[in-house]
């Protein structure tokens, strides 16, 4: 995508504080979704593993917190699927959508016999539905409903880490995808956009709309869509900007937390002007055997 102008308004540092207790060893706390509000309380979700620091065998726990600082982790909200479905290995990197007066948690999964590389088993993106954000969550009917691309297509290999904005009345899903024999490094970002949180999700055809990034992060921002890329591919460490959702430009060089998940304002709400992002939810996968989560706190607001 073509650079523009850097704008001060992109420009920010990170600062960290764990959560949870930081590292646990044994534990896998990972990929977590964006942070929404609701009745006096914060909530996070993310991927929970006992099996190494991956997240091909996790599933999706959640945590709530009275302040967005001090954070309890309170249980499983979707577990790994039955036997012979197609997320019966496991469920991870989940993100939250309010939408229709209820609650949508959707997530990526993969099914048995898993293998992760030689070749690696496609992923699929799924989604639950609870009346609260507590849950109990029940798996839509029609799950998946977003899967790899035919052969030879960007995301053949991986659809991964969706993130949902209301634009225009319409879902808009962005979601990461890599084409099958290339590597993880190859990763890109694509869009998918539905009139239902259920779908049917129609991929872009202008996919895929940034070419790097390996955990997708996009938030609401002035008229568009702001977004963090993380340090894969020649736009990696960038705060990049579209004014119509999909042509990005970069705004600002940065060194983004890992798989961050913002708390956002806009609380899915159709909004003529994004604010942007202050603070979220990341995780450390450099400084410890497995994975675990962070504050992170900047200043991207719209100004």
């Amino acid at each position: 995508m073509h650079k523009s102008n850097h704008s001060t308004e992109f420009h920010t540092t990170f600062t960290y504080t764990p959560i949870l207790g930081g590292y646990e060893e044994n534990i896998t706390r990972r990929d977590p979704s964006p942070v929404i509000h609701v009745q006096n309380l914060y909530y996070v979700w993310y991927s929970r593993s006992l099996q190494g620091p991956s997240g091909y065998y996790a599933e999706v726990w959640y945590a709530t917190s009275p302040d967005g600082k001090s954070w309890t982790e309170q249980g499983v909200a979707i577990g790994k699927g039955e036997h012979a479905t197609w997320d019966e290995n496991g469920v991870f990197t989940p993100t939250v959508l309010i939408a229709e007066g209820r609650y949508y948690l959707f997530y990526t999964a993969v099914p048995k016999p898993f293998r992760q590389e030689h070749p690696p088993t496609p992923t699929a993106i799924g989604v639950g539905i609870a009346d609260s954000p507590d849950g109990p969550w029940r798996r839509f009917d029609g799950n998946p409903i977003l899967r790899v691309g035919p052969p030879g297509a960007w995301d053949s290999c991986r659809v991964d880490d969706a993130c949902l904005i209301v634009r225009k009345g319409r879902y808009w899903m962005y979601y990461k995808g890599r084409q099958q024999g290339l590597s993880p490094a190859e990763t890109k970002m694509g869009l998918a956009i539905a009139d239902s949180p259920t779908g049917p999700y129609q991929k872009h055809p202008e996919n895929p709309v940034l070419n790097s990034g390996h955990e997708v992060c996009v938030w609401p921002h002035r008229e568009g869509v702001a977004a963090l890329v993380a340090p894969v591919g020649s736009e990696g460490n960038t705060v990049q900007y579209s004014a119509d959702g999909i042509c990005f430009r970069q705004k600002a060089r940065a060194h983004p937390p890992s798989a961050p998940g913002p708390y956002r304002t806009d609380a899915y709400a159709d909004v003529a002007f994004g604010k942007g992002i202050t603070w979220g939810i990341c995780q450390n996968a450099r400084d410890a055997p497995r994975p675990f989560l962070m504050r992170f706190d900047c200043d991207l607001r719209a100004r």
